[in-house]
């Protein structure tokens, strides 16, 4: 692995690497010289480091924000779902069938009442509606309640974590 790294071989979050992560994760597509410039690095030095970022797990990957809006009709919710039993199998049984719909772009378990919210994202309200219908539908699923709330308007989007305002391991 290039780059440094500690006597057990793992890369060392020094702060260029820090800078490096912070600048990458909300501007993806930034050249390396455009990002070798940032965190005071030549070129081949900085290419280095996020190359042992990426080998390191680190850096797991970079995505594209598309227009929404101006590509398609559809609706955003965050779907909400409370599960019959919250034990491990049926935890397991519904993460592995909402892995499968690509519909649930995202979804997190909770703490509280609500086991399990997915952001999620269909052709319109119907096609939502239907999709609910099949998880909830499902008695493998095991789920008790689904509740669903449309996103009316985009305030403020995840575009990344606040690293830099974050203690560093």
């Amino acid at each position: 692995m290039t780059g440094k790294t500690t006597s057990n071989g793992e890369i060392k979050l020094d702060s260029i690497n820090r800078k490096i992560l912070t600048i990458i994760q909300y501007q993806a597509d930034i050249t390396n010289n455009n990002l070798a410039e940032q965190v005071g690095l030549s070129p081949a030095a900085c290419s280095k480091r996020v190359a042992s970022l990426r080998q390191s797990g680190l850096l797991t990957g970079f995505h594209a924000e598309v227009d929404l809006q101006r590509l398609c009709e559809h609706v955003l919710a965050y779907v909400e779902f409370t599960l019959e039993k919250n034990d491990p199998k049926s935890r397991e049984r519904f993460s592995a069938a909402i892995m499968d719909i690509p519909e649930f772009m995202d979804c997190v378990r909770l703490s509280g009442s609500v086991d399990y919210m997915s952001f999620t994202c269909c052709r319109n309200i119907e096609a939502l509606n239907t999709l609910c219908d099949q998880v909830s539908g499902d008695p493998q699923l095991g789920v008790q309640k689904i509740s669903s709330r449309i996103i009316i308007d985009r305030t403020k989007w995840y575009l990344g974590y606040p690293i830099d305002k974050l203690k560093w391991l």
